[in-house]
């Protein structure tokens, strides 16, 4: 291992070489958390070309790589082993081009979404990719863990925003996929390989990213539903009448609204509790245009009993203030003790008997425990949290139960967190073994040697 970072150290200099103590602790685990572990060494390049020469010099003496992002992970994807290296890119941070005419973004990895997103609303743009770890959360981490959030209805995930990447394999190799074209119909598409892989076949490096004209109004509102296929009627009525204009719609059961207001200290939205809320934003180029549109759609909703109340923002003030309820999320490690996530994919017809018989088995499991959903329903997203000291505990039991349930409602285990450790026992219920062995054999093509992120996704 000496000989290994004295290598290191010369071809990325002393500073970029930590160890021992001088590894930060926000290194050592992510926000899922899993215990801390401490790696041999902590490595910053400032480049690709660092980047290639710390994988040939890792690949030459046989030690794993685990490349980290912000940290934001809720998988354990970013989380480093004691006898491999953590490789980390906050150091390339530049934002390279800003393309307004082409409406494109370049980028290295090591920058953060807010950074991108504060550098395309400079030009009148848009970043189609928003989560609440913003400021934290790097572009190499949004890309490797494929990364949704708020704008996934209208914009789509990280995959959807990415023209290019820059990517270094195992061996050092780099692979210079940055090429502006929409239409490249030259073989495989190599870069989707790295979209979503934890960092299991490569480090990107560089981005090359879709930006979107910024909306020039927004108009948000909130409405009161009795169950989940209201809810489902009233999107459809939406997407009929806005269109692409509809930007996010989020849906909160009882139990997620009542956490919210308690952690949060807020009063009520409305005169009554309701079962569920829907959280619509539109987005156009007209703000009296989307107050009609919302109009609209609202007032037969109203006279039909499909919607039982509702409050569309009249300033953005109020609009944030709609929006802080659905942001509690932000107050689960404080609230739960602690937290335990589910961030699953159902079919959209599926959601509402899915919650219901998910509560049902938790209600009979664990009497009195304490579990909110909520979710991106729009893009067929679902969020379960139940806090662990109410269960007794048993973790593992839960997860099995509500996996299980997933399986059975032909549901994805992860909406858009990742397989890291966490998930990586559950895959099988949303893969088959014919998808599992495809997948380890794009791993035995690019990485022979299961140095990159061994033992996230699968053994």
């Amino acid at each position: 291992m000496s000989a290994l970072l004295s290598a290191l150290r010369a071809a990325l200099g002393d500073d970029a070489v930590a160890t021992g103590e001088a590894i930060p602790a926000h290194r050592l685990t992510d926000w899922s958390g899993v215990p801390p572990v401490r790696p041999l060494a902590l490595l910053r390049p400032r480049s690709t070309e660092q980047v290639s020469a710390a994988l040939q010099l890792c690949m030459q003496h046989r030690v794993p790589v685990v490349p980290q992002g912000g940290m934001t992970g809720l998988a354990g994807a970013a989380q480093p082993l004691a006898h491999g290296v953590a490789l980390s890119l906050d150091r390339m941070q530049a934002i390279e081009q800003v393309d307004a005419a082409t409406r494109t973004l370049t980028v290295q990895a090591g920058a953060t979404v807010q950074s991108i997103q504060e550098a395309a609303a400079a030009q009148g743009l848009l970043f189609g990719v928003d989560f609440g770890a913003r400021g934290s959360a790097q572009v190499g981490g949004a890309l490797a863990t494929n990364a949704g959030g708020n704008g996934v209805l209208r914009f789509g995930m990280m995959r959807e925003q990415t023209l290019g990447l820059e990517v270094v394999l195992a061996d050092g190799s780099v692979l210079p996929m940055l090429r502006p074209m929409q239409k490249n119909n030259t073989g495989y598409d190599l870069k989707q390989f790295f979209i979503g892989a934890e960092g299991t076949l490569g480090v990107v490096t560089r981005a090359l990213l879709r930006l979107h004209p910024a909306p020039s109004a927004r108009t948000t509102m909130l409405a009161a539903v009795a169950d989940y296929e209201a809810a489902l009627a009233l999107l459809a009525r939406l997407q009929r009448r806005a269109g692409a204009g509809l930007a996010a719609f989020e849906l909160m059961w009882r139990d997620f609204v009542q956490a919210s207001l308690a952690w949060q200290q807020l009063r009520e939205p409305f005169d009554a509790p309701h079962p569920l809320l829907a959280l619509v934003d539109l987005d156009g180029p007209d703000a009296a245009q989307l107050q009609t549109a919302l109009e609209d759609v609202l007032a037969p909703a109203l006279q039909e009993r499909l919607v039982l109340d509702a409050a569309i923002a009249q300033s953005e003030a109020q609009a944030r203030a709609f929006w802080k309820i659905r942001e509690a999320t932000a107050e689960l490690p404080t609230n739960m003790h602690p937290p335990v996530n589910f961030d699953v994919s159902l079919p959209m017809a599926e959601i509402g008997r899915f919650a219901i018989a998910c509560r049902a088995a938790l209600d009979a499991r664990w009497p009195g425990h304490a579990s909110v959903f909520f979710g991106h329903i729009g893009d067929s997203n679902l969020h379960v949290s139940t806090d662990a000291s109410t269960i007794g505990g048993e973790v593992e039991a839960l997860e099995q139960l509500v996996y299980g349930l997933v399986g059975d409602f032909a549901g994805s285990v992860s909406a858009e967190h990742g397989i890291g450790l966490h998930k990586k026992p559950y895959l099988e219920r949303s893969r088959t073994a014919a998808e599992l062995a495809a997948m380890r054999a794009v791993k035995a093509a690019l990485d022979p040697l299961n140095l990159m992120n061994p033992g996230k996704i699968f053994d």
